[in-house]
């Protein structure tokens, strides 16, 4: 092998390396005020790895939607550092926004064309030939069970169907980041769970995703990590697993058979009976579900299921807003 050979060898493993642990979001040190002094986003540094299914969340005005707008070009950023998969905002902006697709919160797509045509003319807006662009948008709408409506107005759609058509409208490009704002707002249970399953794919083929949503269920069923924006700040990006774990307790319902006799002591458990057939139990950090159905199991309880009282990642959500 020759010199040169061995260098080219060298170099192409050099970029495979710095491709594999590529940001797929920089951010450092934004900061945005506007005309009228209000501060919206005071020196964010955040990373998002490329593959990453990434939750940003906050209250309403903690400076999510600017964070979006930034990165889409929509708002302009006061000052700090933007990077999209490596391209610079300021520098490299037509590559940045060929690396997004973007579902905002609010409906914008024209209520008066076919909802075939809305996902192909948005094609063409980033230079896919027009084959290319209607085989990829058959196969976007076949995915999200709207091929059937293809030839309809979007003004003639559900709710829940023109929030995935926007997600088609979204995705027609293959962009490499796909940054979805309150994606399901508006969506029944079932659909909702249907975008789930079709998102979980996407992020299994690589395709980063950045979500804002006030179901936080969605985080805890599709992202692995998450930080928490109050106020323009960061103030917490861990693991969603780590999140939840750090909570010190968590409450369960559990439904048992009917109860014939009083319910005796139950050893270092808080429990609460609401009624002849459930109980509400607090389960503190190191203690073991095993136990406690050990427990009502030889006090006569039949255990029928468990199930969390309430969204433990909204809990540690609202304890950490409230500080």
């Amino acid at each position: 092998m020759s010199i040169s050979q061995v260098i080219d060898l060298t170099l192409s493993a050099i970029c495979i390396t710095l491709v594999s642990i590529m940001n797929a979001i920089d951010i450092k040190g934004l900061i945005k005020t506007y005309k009228n002094g209000v501060k919206a986003l005071n020196g964010i540094n955040l990373e998002v790895k490329e593959g990453d299914f990434f939750a940003l969340l906050g209250s309403n005005g903690a400076g999510k939607t600017t964070i979006i707008s930034i990165l889409t070009s929509i708002v302009t950023k006061t000052s700090g550092e933007v990077k999209v998969f490596g391209y610079d905002l300021d520098n490299e902006t037509n590559l940045v926004k060929q690396s997004i697709g973007v579902v905002p919160q609010e409906f914008n797509i024209s209520i008066f064309e076919k909802v075939q045509d809305i996902v192909i003319n948005q094609a063409g807006y980033y230079g896919m030939p027009l084959k290319e662009a209607t085989k990829q948008t058959e196969f976007i709408l076949k995915k999200l069970d709207l091929w059937e409506k293809r030839d309809q107005i979007s003004k003639n759609l559900s709710g829940g169907m023109k929030r995935r058509l926007m997600i088609a409208r979204a995705l027609v490009h293959n962009p490499r980041l796909l940054i979805l704002d309150e994606p399901t707002a508006g969506v029944d249970v079932e659909l909702r769970y249907g975008m789930w399953q079709y998102l979980n794919e996407l992020n299994a083929q690589g395709t980063t995703i950045l979500l804002t949503t006030h179901y936080l269920e969605e985080v805890e069923q599709l992202c692995k990590n998450a930080a928490i924006i109050k106020q323009g700040e960061i103030i917490k990006n861990d693991s969603v697993k780590n999140l939840v774990n750090s909570l010190d307790s968590e409450t369960y319902i559990v439904n048992i058979e009917k109860m014939t006799t009083p319910l005796k002591l139950i050893d270092g458990f808080t429990v609460t009976n609401i009624g002849d057939d459930k109980l509400e139990i607090d389960i503190k950090k190191g203690q073991y579900m095993n136990s406690l159905v050990k427990q009502l199991d030889a006090n006569g309880i039949q255990v029928i299921n468990i199930q969390p009282k309430e969204n433990r990642l909204e809990k540690l959500f609202l304890n950490i807003l409230s500080k």
